[in-house]
């Protein structure tokens, strides 16, 4: 806790980057910015200089940032060749655009100078970091989706990332000397050189060597784009996400859902409110699989999807059984959030390589490790997220905010693909409903719904939950798997205090003063 500012995130060394921005008179964004640069060295597993990223921006008003990148011009029809989208490789790549990101909050609020943002980024990467453990196990799970891969396209990121043929174990020490070049040219050039000078021409030049389709002419393209935040009010606390192509908009229509049960009648740990907040996100994200995609091509209004009206008839689904609702299933991420704040503003940040590593394409020489966010389109003929041209994907990435008549309350996140949605629920729920503290909220036993009737239980759930679930139809598995119930940040204030909490299921650590 702290009266001044606060930051958090999923790994100690990129906190301490957005303390020393803080400390040295910058302020909440340039500690939100250091703090992802320096993410995309010491925790490469989750996120990179190739990665996507959202922002949601309190300065007395909400801003929303949509740093996701679009498909190449080039996109070829693939319904011919492909059964399922791929996960691998030049074709999961859309236009990175976290750079954008970096660029355009730091021009709008940013006090410092944008080269000082990398300084930490760039000492880890040049002098090297111990490897932080958590961190550690997502690199030795990557070994045997990367390692075995074949072909030119493949072969820089080994080097990177698996320079003596594994994963660096917890406490080793790992540098990535391009990765510190890359970020200089990036900071020195205001990101200019990624998407219209040298970077710029190292990604189109290695695409067109391997058979990649971004061209300088798609990165030249790229735009970052301000949105405006979409909401719903859940018992007086409004609850803010990031419109379409992004997936919040699943949290929004769940919570709009469970807003008709009365969960203070339950016990926090109980048969029935873990019941019914399932029901309700698997009626979200059943909307949310059908309906979300580049808002450009929705076929639905948003405003209809978030209404109240919408769902109270959708609350008519949920009785004492589990539905069988079984949407196509999201893949599993791998993402990073982070949250700064001060007395002028609050930042909610997340940026994104999406499935662990991402692609597995990293350009030559400069440690740009490129993201796979075109595996979230959909193959299906007239599905308003099929793949297409100079298109964003769906994007499971979303960073949250609460506010209470129109104050702020603050930023929260909870990383890990489909788990986000459903994370953010919990957070809402655990705040709202059991009132907890945001440490407490972030420590609590979670589940996730993973497809048709199974649910995924963390061990810390009392046995008696499990069972009764079990009885309500809900296929119930239980998980000793940290990383499969996501990683959360999250700096709340209440009067002139920020209260800042970052999570056991990460390496991270939150800091105030």
């Amino acid at each position: 806790m702290g009266t001044q500012a606060a930051v958090a995130t999923s790994q100690p060394l990129a906190t301490l980057a957005g303390l020393e921005m803080l400390r040295s008179g910058g302020n909440a964004i340039d500690a939100a910015l250091a703090m992802a640069i320096a993410l995309t060295v010491v925790e490469p597993t989750s996120n990179g200089i190739g990665s996507d990223a959202f922002a949601l921006v309190w300065d007395g008003t909400l801003h929303g940032l949509n740093a996701s990148g679009k498909s190449p011009q080039m996109m070829l029809d693939p319904l011919a060749e492909w059964l399922e989208m791929p996960t691998l490789g030049w074709s999961t790549v859309t236009v990175p655009g976290a750079v954008s990101a970096w660029q355009t909050l730091s021009k709008r609020w940013g006090k410092l100078p944008f080269d000082r943002l990398f300084e930490p980024a760039i000492h880890y990467a040049e002098s090297g970091f111990p490897v932080s453990p958590e961190t550690a196990r997502a690199w030795k799970r990557a070994e045997r989706v990367y390692l075995p891969l074949t072909g030119e396209e493949f072969q820089p990121f080994q080097q990177v990332f698996f320079p003596d043929g594994r994963a660096p174990n917890a406490g080793e020490i790992w540098r990535s000397p391009a990765h510190a070049e890359t970020l200089r040219a990036i900071a020195h050039s205001h990101g200019e050189s990624f998407y219209h000078g040298e970077l710029a021409a190292a990604i189109a030049q290695f695409a067109a060597q391997t058979n990649g389709l971004i061209t300088q002419a798609d990165l030249a393209l790229h735009q970052a784009e301000w949105v405006d935040p979409i909401s719903t009010d859940y018992r007086g606390v409004t609850v803010w996400e990031m419109p379409p192509n992004g997936q919040g908009i699943a949290t929004l229509m769940a919570l709009n859902i469970l807003e008709g049960f009365d969960l203070s009648n339950y016990a926090r740990d109980s048969v029935e409110s873990f019941h019914l907040q399932i029901e309700a996100m698997k009626l979200g994200f059943a909307d949310a699989h059908q309906h979300v995609s580049d808002s450009r091509f929705m076929e639905v209004e948003i405003a209809h999807l978030v209404s109240k009206s919408y769902a109270a008839e959708r609350r008519q689904m949920i009785s004492d059984r589990a539905l069988a609702i079984a949407p196509a299933g999201l893949p599993k991420g791998g993402t990073v959030y982070l949250a700064a704040s001060d007395n002028d503003l609050m930042v909610s940040f997340i940026q994104s390589n999406f499935m662990g590593f991402g692609s597995g394409i990293l350009i030559p020489g400069t440690g740009i490790a490129l993201q796979n966010r075109a595996t979230g389109f959909s193959l299906e003929t007239g599905h308003p997220n099929r793949i297409a041209a100079g298109k964003r994907p769906f994007h499971t990435i979303i960073p949250g905010f609460l506010s209470q008549d129109g104050h702020p309350i603050g930023p929260f996140g909870v990383m890990g693909g489909p788990m986000q949605p459903q994370g953010h629920l919990q957070m809402v729920v655990n705040l709202v409903d059991y009132g907890m503290n945001p440490q407490a909220a972030l420590d609590a036993p979670r589940w996730q719904w993973m497809a048709g009737n199974r649910v995924l239980l963390e061990q810390t759930v009392p046995r008696g939950v499990a069972v009764g679930l079990s009885d309500r139809d809900h296929k119930i598995q239980l998980s000793a798997e940290p990383s499969a119930f996501g990683r959360g940040q999250m700096i709340l204030r209440q009067g002139k205090v920020f209260m800042a909490a970052s999570e056991p299921r990460a390496d991270g650590i939150a800091l105030a003063y």
